[in-house]
């Protein structure tokens, strides 16, 4: 039976801390996309009020090989990360073993990562390499995936999915609005940025998925 776990890590435990130390109140969310070469979750984006001061030299950061920056948008910016994976993470666990990454969300204090799996056994493994390889993660949620409400699922993310539901149903979109961000980011337990790049990037996958025409 396929599962899904959540885990969750310290901040300062996984690549890319030093974008935490030079910005205030930044939220860094893995891109989902389906991998087609050798690369690791290479993109992710990155949420603050202040991107342009960051220092994409991030090499200092054990980990990391090299960082380019593919896009800025106001207050986010897309990058690209060449891991460094002689430095023991949960990207090597991934590597190393039969299991899946779904998502990834990181702030000032954890990471956030939801993985799936084939198997428990599969699930086992992914632990048992952390454990051995004093990758210190706690579990936080564990369940069997379910058949889907809908034959279409748009390419959301989880997290995309359950902040536009709750915008959606706490009045975020009425006018005039009945919630705001900060309102949403409060009962999701995120950062107003990450409820922002949440609905700005779900708004895009759906836009995507319903609107535009492959050839366009």
């Amino acid at each position: 039976m396929a599962i899904e776990a959540s885990f969750t890590i310290e901040q300062a435990d996984f690549p890319l801390s030093a974008v935490f130390e030079q910005l205030a109140d930044v939220t860094i969310e893995l891109d989902r996309v389906v991998p087609t070469g050798e690369a690791v979750v290479p993109y992710f984006w990155i949420s603050a009020d202040d991107t342009d001061k960051l220092d994409t030299d991030l090499s200092v950061d054990l980990g990391i090989d090299q960082v380019k920056v593919i896009d800025k948008l106001e207050e986010q910016m897309l990058v690209r990360i060449d891991w460094n994976l002689d430095y023991e993470s949960v990207l090597t666990a991934v590597v190393n073993t039969d299991i899946s990454l779904v998502s990834g969300i990181g702030d000032d204090t954890r990471w956030t990562f939801e993985v799936r799996a084939n198997e428990q056994q599969d699930l086992s493994n992914f632990q048992t390499y952390c454990q051995d390889h004093d990758i210190p993660l706690e579990l936080t949620e564990l369940h069997a995936i379910s058949s889907l409400k809908s034959d279409r699922e748009y390419d959301l993310t989880e997290g995309q999915r359950n902040a536009l539901v709750l915008a959606y149903s706490r009045g975020h979109f009425d006018s005039p609005r009945d919630a705001t961000q900060q309102d949403l980011a409060d009962e999701l337990g995120i950062t107003r940025q990450a409820v922002s790049s949440r609905l700005q990037r779900g708004f895009r996958r759906l836009v995507a998925s319903t609107l535009i025409a492959p050839d366009e």
